[in-house]
């Protein structure tokens, strides 16, 4: 089931909507994710003269979590450049994702971002958009859910929050930080699409409706493929900026997944 009802955008000409995920930003250490938060502002420069909404589709850091007046260390940069994008008018939608999912209110307050804590159906210049992170979506990773179930649990955010920031930040570090696909230490392959989870999702949300675009992170693999019964839907996985360096940008009716240069 749709979560709400679709937001309907309509581009100005010479605008451009962008899509990027999976930055995850602080992994694997401060040296490596700072040469790659310098990349992935170089790209929100360039795209800020064009840019009409940017879509965040989470995992934007390894880790976050909002006490109640504390966020945590760092990230100076990104969030500087997309004040800057905001305060200049590019609205800006954030999708939290697994590593991301206690996201409070902090950039809505700062930064006027947009939060969403699950998928959202858009309708951009026509063409019918589902979107979201991904994480927990489709057949399979029941332990995953499960794990979802309990992080999300307002009883056990309530007891996360009492933990004093020094260690509740440096516990949830150590644990995102053991992420395999981060570390380069697990190889990403095309499982095909009756065993990738997110497409066997997407063909099972196409029998009640039809949509155009399909856009997910998560997966850390860039895709585009065709999908449904008459191959007229879009599959679009958005990659990362951790290996790939890849975006979509929708410009002139059509998704296009580019690599960052």
């Amino acid at each position: 089931m749709d979560k709400g009802r679709p937001i309907e955008i309509k581009l100005i000409p010479g605008k451009k909507a962008y899509f990027t995920s999976d930055q995850h930003l602080g992994a694997p250490n401060v040296i490596s994710s700072r040469e790659r938060e310098k990349i992935f502002v170089n790209f929100l420069e360039q795209i800020k003269h064009d840019a009409q909404i940017l879509f965040l589709l989470g995992d934007l850091f390894d880790f976050w979590h909002e006490y109640k007046t504390v966020v945590p260390k760092g990230f100076v940069r990104v969030l500087g450049k997309l004040a800057e994008l905001s305060d200049s008018g590019v609205k800006i939608y954030f999708f939290t994702g697994n590593h991301d999912l206690w996201m409070r209110d902090y950039l809505q307050k700062e930064l006027a971002v947009t939060i969403f804590i699950e998928e959202q159906t858009f309708i951009i210049n026509n063409k019918s958009f589902f979107v979201a992170h991904g994480d927990g979506l489709g057949p399979g990773d029941q332990g995953y859910k499960r794990m979802k179930k309990l992080f999300t649990n307002p009883v056990a955010r309530w007891f996360f929050r009492w933990l004093h920031p020094d260690i509740g930040v440096a516990l949830g570090n150590y644990l995102s930080r053991k992420n395999k696909l981060i570390s380069g230490e697990e190889d990403i392959k095309f499982l095909g699409e009756d065993h990738e989870w997110l497409i066997v999702f997407s063909k099972e949300k196409l029998i009640e409706k039809h949509y155009d675009y399909f856009v997910y992170g998560h997966r850390h693999l860039p895709m585009d493929l065709l999908i449904g019964k008459d191959k007229n839907s879009h599959y679009v996985n958005l990659g990362d900026w951790v290996t790939y360096y890849t975006y979509a940008v929708f410009d002139r009716g059509n998704l296009h997944l580019q690599t960052f240069k």
